[in-house]
Order: structure tokens, then sequence, then C-alpha cells
């Protein structure tokens, strides 16, 4: 149900340290106010494939939540929250802007997470 590129951006974001999983999840709230919020909306997947992306962000997530939580209090709930958000708006690249898709994804591509290229670049 997932594409190989939401798969691999999964599965790469999950495993940042801690620190950078804040810094992504910070930056996330960041961007709310500048687009971020409409781009989320427009990134919506299926009910079907939302819940196997959540599920899968869920299982990688949940062995590391003493760890993240020791970091900073309630990190395992906002690495979820901004994980699965960038990871939707790899999923539905095709239905956002090149600028709303750099917006979602910027956070963790920046720390280093590969995602395919919106459609628009790959031309």
């Amino acid at each position: 149900m997932l594409d190989a590129g939401t798969e691999r951006f999964v599965d790469h974001a999950v495993v940042l340290p801690p620190a950078a999983l804040a810094t992504a999840f910070d930056r996330m709230v960041d961007g709310r106010s500048t687009g971020g919020r409409e781009a989320s909306r427009a990134a919506r997947p299926s009910a079907a494939q939302d819940s196997a992306l959540t599920h899968r962000v869920r299982a990688a997530l949940l062995p590391r939540a003493d760890e993240l939580n020791g970091h900073h209090g309630g990190l395992h709930s906002d690495a979820k929250a901004a994980v699965c958000i960038a990871a939707r708006a790899v999923l539905k690249r095709g239905r956002l802007t090149p600028e709303q898709y750099a917006l979602l994804t910027g956070p963790f591509t920046d720390l280093g997470v590969p995602a395919p290229p919106h459609p628009a670049d790959a031309t």
C-alpha cells in the first residue's frame, strides 16, 4: 500500500537520534504558520494508506519510546507526529506543490533523510 520511496523515507526518519527528531518536530511546528497546515491537508492519504503509514511509524518508534522521552518529555509522541506528517507528504507528493513538499519534508531531508524528488523536479 505504501510505495518504496515512502517506506525508505520512514525507515530512515525513525532511526534519527533523539536530538534530531526533536529538531525536526520543532521545525514542523514552526512551519505550520507558513503554509504547513495547508500543505498537510493537501497531503491527506486515504484511510487505508494512513493506517498503513501510521502503523509503520508507530511500530518503529515504540521500541524507542523510553529513549526518546528520556531526551525530552513527550518526544516519542512528537516524533510520531512529525514523521507521519512528512511521510504523508512523500506518499502524496504528486498532490503538493514543490514548495509544500519541501516545507513538509525539509525538516528531515535537511538532517540527511532521503526523500524522492517532487514530480515537478523529476522532469
